[in-house]
């Protein structure tokens, strides 16, 4: 079979055969225009009234399926959006292969139909070069992945997707069986386990262009199956899992992009990602950094502010440059409601014109509003935003809203990258809902080395040899270094409040793995899915996934989640309440 032809003005004269779908008929004149469209792009053909098989191509509609032979000639009216623009196709043979039914949105990159619509009939939508397009950049994506870890020797190993529920993190997907009736199989979080196990086995380097699966709430850049490029190594500190994940990363923007990655990469810890963006995955294609002005209200009267240092919160700010004419009353009230929803009490703001004022303005002392001023650097026309409260709160919503304000005030220029590792994350994070600490990662992340023994005694500061890589402020990927002595495993088990028959029933097959001479490990994954987004600009991941669920995690296509039939409920020992 032969590659495909893309055809130019240097192919005038040629004489072609075509096939594809009719995207558009024109009769102009007497002469009929028919857009034939397929993978290599738009054609346009042109038939002409002596033609034997002019009244077919009158009777051509959008999304029928034809042949054209013809010469290729150059186009007296050129077309310089198309590629194809400066040629066309004078028909001589044209054969119809199959019709379509009316089509229920019109197939054009600035289609106007609803999401759910274009969901529902999916197959049409993909026929769209604006998506089709990104999974070309998706396949470059996998295409390099493959062949630079080839290169270095990893081995491509399918893990099972049929596997053990181990529910500590987000909730499996159970899979009842009809052999073992009353039992459950669970479909993959991550392929985790099973990697670590075959850095048991010896194989040393892995990796898998593997599906994973979570049943969590959905957001536009999360679904309930998703596909990650899953990377693991024997003999490694986490120093070299890094140098590894990025030098993958440049790899894929200079082959799908042609942007050369500067390397290494930043580094920044976690705490201080928290402290100046409010996110464990900061943005920094934009300044509005956070600050903490706590020190400035040392001894305020303002009752609010008293209470919040009382009760050991802060009273954190950013900086809108240039911008405090420009926001009324009612946009101010908008970015309230906005922090609202990050658990915020409000928003309180100062306006530094050629007089101050403000929410808070009144309630203040001079001095208090010239150490804000100092404190922030702040010059003419700046809006000063203000969030008071617990610690998490005042940082979530701060991030929230400087990421925010900076879509609003277009202050991010499109195709800029940021790129950095976020270090050194906690191991462990508060569960409400548990009412205990949780593993901020999973229980197999090695602590750093000085934590180990903080792991019963001092869990909120205790910190593991785990990182993420960030790219304009979204979670590309990222990884640990793993629990391979046993001792450090069975403390972590305790740690997580497991108990020994919970670790048995859970993890029992693997903790029996640790005790045959398992080498140090680590690894590293990148979700495909949101690194093939942001390589094609869109902030949707469904546009990425083939055949993606909706926000409520249906198939609208497929009309699923379904009901199924009382016998085979029946097969597999099942009762619905």
């Amino acid at each position: 079979m032969e590659k495909y032809q893309y055809y130019s003005i240097q192919n005038v004269g040629e004489e072609v055969t075509l096939k594809g779908w009719v995207s558009k008929v024109r009769n102009l004149g007497g002469l009929v225009f028919i857009d034939l469209r397929n993978r290599t792009g738009i054609m346009q053909v042109v038939v002409r009234p002596e033609n034997k098989d002019y009244e077919l191509a009158n009777s051509l509609r959008n999304e029928y399926v034809i042949e054209v032979q013809g010469k290729i000639v150059e186009r007296e009216s050129k077309n310089p959006k198309l590629a194809t623009g400066d040629i066309e196709v004078e028909s001589s043979n044209l054969v119809l292969i199959n019709t379509s039914k009316e089509i229920p949105f019109q197939i054009t990159d600035d289609t106007t139909a609803l999401e759910d619509t274009r969901l529902k009939y999916r197959y049409l939508d993909l026929r769209r070069e604006v998506l089709r397009d990104k999974f070309v950049t998706r396949n470059k994506i996998t295409f390099a992945t493959r062949k630079f870890l080839n290169d270095l020797d990893f081995l491509e190993v399918e893990t099972p997707i049929l596997c053990k529920s181990t529910p500590e993190g987000a909730r499996d997907y159970l899979v009842p069986s009809r052999v073992n009736k009353g039992k459950f199989y669970a479909l993959p979080q991550s392929p985790q386990i099973f990697k670590q196990l075959l850095m048991v086995s010896g194989f040393e380097r892995y990796f898998q262009i593997a599906k994973c699966f979570r049943d969590e709430d959905l957001r536009a850049d999360r679904q309930p199956e998703f596909t990650q490029i899953d990377v693991e190594m024997s003999f490694v500190d986490e120093n070299q899992v890094m140098e590894l994940g990025e030098q993958l990363v440049a790899r894929i923007f200079k082959e799908v992009k042609g942007i050369d990655v500067s390397l290494p990469l930043m580094r920044m810890k976690y705490d201080e990602a928290m402290d100046r963006f409010g996110s464990d995955k900061p943005d920094l294609r934009f300044g509005m950094e956070i600050h903490d002005i706590t020190k400035c209200f040392a001894h305020t009267d303002f009752t609010v502010f008293q209470n919040v240092i009382q009760d050991g919160g802060i009273i954190n700010a950013i900086v809108v440059k240039g911008e405090a004419p420009n926001y009324s009353r009612k946009d101010l009230d908008k970015l309230t409601d906005f922090v609202k929803t990050y658990k915020a009490s409000g928003l309180a703001y100062l306006k530094y014109m050629d007089e101050v004022s403000g929410s808070i303005f009144k309630v203040l002392h001079e001095d208090e509003v010239e150490d804000v001023r100092k404190t922030l650097n702040v010059e003419k026309d700046d809006l000063v935003l203000i969030v008071s409260g617990k610690e998490k709160v005042v940082k979530t919503s701060l991030g929230a809203l400087r990421c925010k304000l900076a879509r609003d005030l277009n202050l991010i220029q499109e195709g800029d990258y940021k790129l950095l590792w976020v270090v050194d994350f906690p191991s462990f994070e508060w569960s409400d809902e548990e009412n205990r600490y949780m593993a901020c990662h999973h229980p197999f992340t090695m602590p750093k080395d000085e934590d180990v023994d903080k792991l019963l005694t001092d869990k909120a500061h205790c910190y593991s040899k785990a990182y993420d890589i960030v790219i304009n402020g979204y979670e590309a990927g990222g990884g640990s270094i793993r629990i391979h002595d046993q001792d450090v495993q069975t403390k972590m088990f305790e740690a997580l409040e497991l108990t020994p028959e919970e670790i048995d029933s859970k993890f029992g097959f693997f903790v029996e793995a640790l005790k045959y001479g398992c080498p140090p490990h680590g690894g590293f994954a990148l979700g495909l899915d949101r690194l093939t987004m942001l390589l094609t600009g869109t902030e949707n991941i469904r546009d990425v996934i083939a055949f993606p669920k909706t926000a409520s995690a249906t198939d609208l296509m497929c009309d699923c989640p379904s009901n199924v039939d009382e016998h085979q409920l029946d097969e597999v020992g099942l009762k619905l309440k």
